[in-house]
């Protein structure tokens, strides 16, 4: 089962000189991201959504196996609050096809505050382009419900899995493929994850989807460089629970910040 392992993002300043050549012009990180990893979440299109220009250059900058997820604009998510998304999901959507075959997972990240509904999330999924693969990280409770599950399956939308030490999505498979975010670690120095949590998650990977499943795994703990880190280590975790992880950062390509 190939698991594809990379992090929420790439502009960290403390992951110069931890990740990044001292060097390195921060013109040339994404370069440098894609030589180590193969996949990438784009989480700053949450905060503002790129030009379709920006898109294309991520898509000719990066080698050809790359895949790029991307977080959608929270103009959709938090202001609209997945009402009338007809209009929003076209002008992501628009943009977002410039990255062509690079295109992964588009995620979308609802508010905490959002309580359960499932009308307008139907009307956002069905929005989306044809074949296109849309996660979903919920993040109030109330959606946690069968409702939300059956849904997500008949749009052959994923259920985001996402841990951290306040919130931990319940781990149901509801798409052919999954998508799981690691927020934030309870190892030490903090944000990283220790060895053990991180060896469960690969074989609860192992025993939750069969086998020919796509699995995308984001680290998005960028604090002191653990993403990159704990990419690596969560790597070696998959091939030990028989999973296929794609390419991470060698041991000596990372340096955690202690302090």
């Amino acid at each position: 089962m190939p698991v594809l392992i990379g992090t929420s993002g790439w502009q960290y300043r403390d992951w110069r000189g931890s990740f990044y050549p001292a060097g390195l012009p921060q013109a040339r990180w994404l370069e440098h991201h894609a030589s180590r990893f193969r996949t990438l979440e784009v989480n700053n299109a949450f905060y503002r959504l790129p030009e379709a220009k920006t898109f294309f250059q991520w898509a000719e900058r990066t080698p050809a196996d790359y895949v790029v997820a991307v977080k959608a604009s929270r103009y959709l998510t938090h202001v609209k609050r997945l009402k009338d998304p007809a209009e929003a999901v076209q002008r992501f959507a628009e943009r977002a096809s410039h990255l062509g075959a690079k295109l992964g997972p588009v995620l979308l990240q609802l508010p905490p505050n959002l309580a359960l509904d499932l009308h307008s999330l139907e009307e956002t999924l069905r929005r989306f382009p044809a074949g296109w693969r849309v996660a979903v990280e919920v993040r109030h409770p109330s959606w946690l419900a069968d409702g939300t599950y059956d849904l997500l399956g008949r749009s052959g939308a994923a259920l985001c899995l996402a841990d951290g030490p306040r919130r931990r999505t319940p781990v149901v498979r509801t798409a052919a493929w999954g998508y799981v975010r690691f927020h934030e670690g309870r190892g030490r120095p903090h944000p990283c994850y220790g060895e053990r949590a991180l060896s469960t998650w690969a074989d609860t990977i192992a025993a939750t989807w069969p086998a020919g499943a796509e699995v995308f795994a984001f680290f998005n703990n960028d604090g002191r460089a653990c993403a990159v880190r704990d990419a690596r280590v969560f790597a070696l975790a998959c091939r030990r629970a028989g999973l296929e992880p794609t390419r991470t950062p060698s041991a000596g390509d990372v340096r955690v910040v202690r302090a």
